[in-house]
């Protein structure tokens, strides 16, 4: 057996694409956080209920996407990732627009129960960048991509939402006092991210392949109109092409570590050739939910449940009013009995969670990828979900700042801590839970699995939070809900411990490059033993360097063996057969 060393890239066009039709999604959610309160006060409700309906609005949303996330996986591993991907598209597009065009509470709580329901994209582009790139090397760059592009479309969201809402007020002279935006008052911010996502559907429909197995060899005409399009502006490369697109696909369902359930089956595509197509049964609960995927499910829930709290948690702290004169107070026995927050305008809070946004983006693209390949996805994880429980009981101690401009430089500097935390812990949760999948057949369930159990924690988060804040408020303790969130985060802080860091299905570099090589092997053989014709086993083919696009969804971009070498390389194989 030949042992070949194959420099292993990154799918970036793919990866890019798929990018830019997640990038939406964030700037739909994360733009209603700065108007929110104002908008539930918009609709009468007192200014003391005012968490109490925003943990409402925040808890159906999660609520809703609990009940129908595993039926998104399950419909992404029987119709195809790319189809789902952009139905559940146009319904989060459609649902944040009534949303927007809300007239009462009861309206924009089911708009939030529909969106939520709709929100079936985040375990589905999970699996597609899993199914991209299944080599453990190259996990924490891939799978960092998709919270960068979150991260990204959170600096934009809170900002777009702060900026827009409620034009007609900010901007008479652009819209007038009254007319649409006079009516609706928060409509803006949501028909700005409805133009998003028509440009991620649209590259998404044109530029985007499957990465579901069993439905990569079906005609898509959406990637034939791209290409189409895309004509002026290429140029055909001379000479034959050769695609890794079959070695491949049989490799993938390969690396299954309960691979007796799937078996392959041979056709014939439109040319003639033989070639491998998969034959799955449907997967089982206990292979979907084995010790270290439910440990990592756990984990994910407790970290869905107190971190995003947290963040819809943090405006309604920002916008309730100052207390002031504690000194004077008799309510008032510091350190724990108080109350107030910043009194903040929805402008102010928008600029903060921008900043929040933008070093959280800086975080990502620049220090986790690193420091997760030298230190493991596990280890980084112990130690970040230890800040969290910190950073939440310190939060409302900035509101006893003296100066309105430190209580703010606190918080943020806060905000920063638990960002930190939440940077590294997200993707290294979903490393931990990919690789836990005992085959990638199982990939689209488990993630949707992942998506319902940890809803129910975003459900039930914000719902205690908002809860919790009213009481506090209530009977004069502001720390409390604070502290209730710094009792999860404990907890969430225990279950790593018991986690194992698992290979994944790319192995390690050395074991899947000898598999790969042994794989290559018996390509060619059966190759040469069908057909006669050199081409047919590379040896009279260009360089390998002109090959296709098409072997990017398996993270190996770039020629393994180019030029005279890896020709003469490929001949010594089949001559050794």
């Amino acid at each position: 057996m030949v042992k070949e060393n194959i420099a292993r890239e990154l799918p970036v066009q793919q990866l890019l694409i798929l990018s830019i039709c997640r990038f939406a999604e964030p700037i739909s959610l994360t733009s209603v956080f700065p108007y929110l309160p104002e908008m539930i006060e918009s609709f009468g409700i007192p200014r003391d209920e005012v968490s109490k309906w925003a943990g409402v609005t925040s808890a159906v949303y999660s609520l809703s996407q609990a009940v129908t996330g595993i039926a998104w996986g399950q419909a992404s591993d029987r119709f195809g990732r790319k189809p789902v991907t952009l139905v559940a598209m146009m319904c989060i597009m459609t649902t944040s627009l009534l949303f927007g065009f809300s007239r009462t509470l009861v309206w924009a709580i089911v708009a939030r129960s529909l969106a939520g329901a709709s929100c079936g994209n985040v375990g589905i582009i999970r699996t597609m960048v899993a199914e991209m790139v299944p080599y453990k090397e190259l996990q924490p760059k891939a799978f960092s991509v998709m919270p960068l592009v979150w991260t990204i479309g959170s600096i934009f969201g809170p900002s777009l939402g702060g900026a827009l809402a409620n034009p007609a007020l900010k901007y008479p002279m652009v819209f007038g006092e009254s007319g649409l935006f006079g009516t609706y008052q928060f409509a803006l911010p949501n028909l700005v991210g409805a133009a998003f996502f028509l440009v991620g559907l649209m590259v998404g429909t044109l530029f985007l392949k499957e990465t579901l197995e069993t439905k990569k060899d079906r005609r898509d005409y959406g990637i034939i109109l791209g290409d189409i399009l895309l004509l002026p502006f290429t140029r055909k490369k001379p000479g034959p092409k050769w695609s890794l697109e079959e070695e491949r696909s049989a490799s993938l369902l390969k690396h299954s570590r309960n691979s007796s359930a799937a078996s392959l089956d041979t056709d014939t595509d439109a040319q003639g050739n033989r070639k491998a197509v998969p034959v799955v049964a449907p997967p089982t609960y206990r292979e979907v939910f084995s010790r270290q995927s439910n440990l990592n499910l756990l984990t994910y829930s407790l970290l869905a449940l107190h971190s995003l709290a947290y963040d819809q948690l943090l405006p309604i702290f920002m916008h309730y009013p100052q207390q002031t004169d504690r000194s004077m107070n008799p309510d008032v026995h510091l350190p724990f009995k108080f109350t107030g927050g910043f009194g903040l305008n929805s402008d102010r809070i928008g600029l903060l969670f921008t900043v929040y946004g933008v070093f959280g983006m800086l975080i990502q693209f620049f220090v986790f990828p690193s420091l997760a390949r030298h230190y493991g996805v596990l280890p980084c994880l112990k130690v970040v979900t230890t800040i969290f429980p910190i950073a939440y009981i310190i939060t409302p101690f900035t509101a006893l700042l003296p100066t309105p401009t430190t209580q703010q430089i606190g918080l943020l500097a806060v905000m920063m801590i638990k960002c930190w935390a939440g940077i590294f812990a997200f993707p290294c949760t979903t490393i931990l839970l990919t690789n836990s999948a005992v085959s990638l057949r199982i990939l689209g369930t488990l993630n949707g699995v992942a998506v319902s159990i940890s809803a129910i924690g975003r459900a039930v988060g914000p719902a205690i939070g908002g809860y919790s804040f009213t009481v506090g408020v209530d009977k004069g303790y502001g720390i409390l809900p604070w502290w209730i969130l710094g009792c999860f985060g404990i907890l969430g802080a225990v279950a790593p411990w018991w986690l194992v860091e698992m290979e994944g299905f790319g192995g390690s570099n050395d074991d899947s490059d000898n598999d790969e090589a042994g794989h290559d092997e018996a390509i060619l053989h059966n190759n040469s033993e069908e057909e006669e014709q050199p081409s047919a086993i590379l040896i009279a083919s260009g360089p390998l360097s002109e090959m296709g696009e098409d072997h990017d969804q398996f993270g190996i971009e770039g020629n393994p063996l180019s030029g005279s070498e890896g020709l003469s390389k490929k001949k010594r194989v089949v001559a050794a057969e």
